[in-house]
């Protein structure tokens, strides 16, 4: 891809993140021809001035063929939107990372995928409760995804590798920083079974604000996202907000109403999380067996008539939870009619509410 290396630079340059390289290309569609515009026709693409300002002070600092250069003396892959091993699901989120930074591989299996975070204060029921869900998430060949942190997210990757399932670490840093750095060892042997992903150039050291705005990339890459320990400020709990904005479903571990550490996962399941206490309840609520049995009834039975709009809304439905803004957003209804459709559609019997808002197709 010629545009690939226009890309990556412009991609290092603070400001532009997805949403702006989105406007670049829309408005320049050829990256390279991007890479030499004036900051005229940045400003006209809708770029604030800020960002045109850094764009034009940065881009003579930077070699695009260099980059690639160290990227590929690093072993490491360059994913964008158009790479046709671009995660389909992490596709879907709103600002998806233009560029991602791979070691390792993403199959087509990662697809079924569940997110496995929490403190990095760990207890020993906390890690105990990982090592029960993770493993047997791994042995039921469902991808553990996480964010290599100590506590939790250490014990969620071990536990997947055990098993000999597959483990993706989503980074707060570049992958050439792996922190912390006591977990070198464990990234290595990730991308064995998985692989390490990141959206920030080389270089990249980890800092406080890297963090909750990587925790969208977790979510985005799993159909569900299970909370095991997080205190009332911890940065799982951003993951699980981004999990419902994302239509995916929320699930948390119940813990020790004594405990710092239970509160967030308490109040989750207060607000509509799903209670999880083991593997079995995250393979139900997401129906992998059924999905991974691929099966299919040969002669469908006729469904009940529907109207015009409860069938616009039916078909945004699928057989995986979506959340109602997301339903409403789709079929282009109002606040006031779509949770009055959607309870005919549940008195019809062809969709089932889930906790947190989230609705499945019952067809």
């Amino acid at each position: 891809m010629s545009d690939l290396r226009y890309l990556v630079a412009l991609s290092q340059i603070a400001g532009v993140g997805p949403v702006k390289l989105r406007l670049i290309r829309d408005r320049f569609g050829d990256m390279e021809w991007a890479w030499r515009a004036g900051a005229a026709d940045f400003t006209a693409a809708g770029l604030d001035e800020k960002t045109v300002q850094e764009i034009v002070a940065r881009r003579p600092r930077i070699s695009p063929d260099r980059e690639m250069e160290r990227l590929e003396e690093a072993g490491i892959q360059v994913l964008t939107w158009e790479h046709n091993s671009y995660p389909s699901r992490l596709k879907e989120i709103y600002s998806a990372p233009a560029v991602l930074y791979l070691k390792g591989n993403v199959l087509p299996e990662d697809e079924w995928a569940v997110a496995v975070v929490g403190t990095r204060r760990a207890t020993v029921y906390g890690r105990e409760a990982t090592e029960q869900l993770a493993g047997a998430l791994g042995r039921n060949r469902i991808t553990v995804v996480s964010g290599l942190a100590k506590g939790i997210d250490t014990t969620a990757h071990q536990a997947a590798l055990r098993e000999d399932g597959r483990t993706i670490a989503v980074l707060g840093s570049s992958l050439d920083c792996i922190y912390p750095a006591e977990n070198v060892r464990l990234a290595a042997s990730i991308t064995e079974r998985g692989a390490l992903i990141s959206e920030y150039p080389l270089g990249t050291k980890p800092t406080p604000t890297n963090f909750p705005w990587r925790n969208r990339i977790i979510s985005g890459l799993s159909r569900g996202t299970v909370i095991i320990e997080a205190a009332e400020d911890s940065g799982s709990l951003i993951t699980a907000e981004y999990t419902v904005k994302q239509g995916r479903l929320l699930f948390a571990l119940p813990g020790n109403i004594g405990s710092p550490n239970s509160r967030g996962p308490n109040s989750l399941i207060k607000e509509g999380a799903l209670l999880v206490e083991r593997a079995e309840d995250i393979l139900k609520a997401l129906k992998f067996t059924a999905a991974r049995e691929k099966k299919t009834d040969p002669e469908p039975a006729p469904r009940i008539p529907l109207s015009r709009e409860e069938e616009t809304v039916f078909r945004c439905i699928t057989n995986e939870p979506k959340h109602i803004d997301l339903i409403m957003t789709e079929a282009g209804a109002t606040p006031g009619k779509i949770s009055g459709t959607l309870i005919t559609l549940e008195l019809k019997g062809l969709a089932r509410q889930l906790p947190g808002k989230l609705f499945v197709r019952e067809e």
